[in-house]
């Protein structure tokens, strides 16, 4: 059995991922950002299985850093990361946001924090092989704007959040490239369209599909040899947006995201 830390785990996907994976016999650390709500929902857990909680805001560098660290030295026998959080489109009409380190906030939470929190768990993932890490993405996939990476000039929400999942496709591909010879797979799916969540709802969409639809894809990247560098659509092999397999745009992307990290 394996022990796998997920993020955002208080609601939606990852709170139902985390339960089917207790109950599956696997020890889950549930990352949340609100102590009284993630306390609940490892106590939820602890009547079913094996559970921790690890406490951070993912709009802060400083806080994805500390949690990885705080996780290595507390597992390390991790083999699984779920990079689940999400910040949604915002709410319709909702302007432009910055996360705590100033960088705009959908690239904050659905890049950027799973990038860093990735590179600080990779040597205890490395040291526990087979290991996997599932990067939970969307089909709505825009280029990242190299000029302009912080969307500071015609701002959109939606297209805010499709930026970021376009950078975490193409980031996925280049990992798993990185790790060919490691035994460290490295996926990205989309794992249900417009499912009931709260992220979805304050978009002002209708929902679409439920948790459990979004939840075997995650489920089975996180189990099972699925391979690496590949993008799925719930559970069957899929296409990403086609820039995000280009050598020459990662190459950009990665070269942006270190001087992002950086500052």
């Amino acid at each position: 059995m394996s022990t796998i830390l997920i993020t955002g785990a208080t609601s939606g996907l990852g709170r139902y991922v985390a339960f089917e994976l207790v109950r599956s016999g696997h020890t889950v650390l549930a990352h949340g950002r609100d102590p009284g709500r993630t306390g609940r929902l490892v106590e939820e857990l602890r009547s079913e299985g094996r559970a921790e909680g690890f406490l951070a805001d993912l709009a802060s560098l400083a806080q994805v850093r500390d949690l990885g660290a705080r996780v290595a030295e507390a597992h390390p026998g991790l083999d699984v990361l779920i990079n689940n959080a999400g910040a949604g489109a915002g709410s319709p009409g909702s302007g432009r946001e910055v996360s705590a380190d100033g960088h705009e906030l959908r690239l904050a939470v659905n890049y950027l924090a799973p990038v860093a929190l990735t590179r600080a768990l990779l040597p205890t993932l490395t040291a526990n092989t087979p290991s996997r890490i599932v990067n939970v993405g969307s089909v709505g996939q825009e280029p990242v704007a190299l000029d302009d990476p912080e969307f500071t000039h015609g701002y959109a929400g939606f297209a805010a959040y499709c930026r970021a999942k376009f950078a975490l496709a193409a980031h996925t591909f280049s990992l798993a490239e990185e790790l060919a010879n490691t035994e460290v797979a490295v996926n990205v799916l989309h794992p249900a369209t417009f499912m009931d969540t709260a992220m979805v709802r304050e978009g002002g969409v209708a929902p679409w599909s439920t948790v459990a639809d979004g939840a075997p894809g995650v489920l089975a990247l996180a189990t099972q040899d699925m391979g690496t560098g590949r993008f799925f659509d719930g559970t069957s092999p899929a296409r990403a947006h086609e820039e995000t397999y280009d050598r020459d745009v990662q190459k950009r992307l990665a070269t942006l995201t270190d001087q992002l990290l950086a500052l």
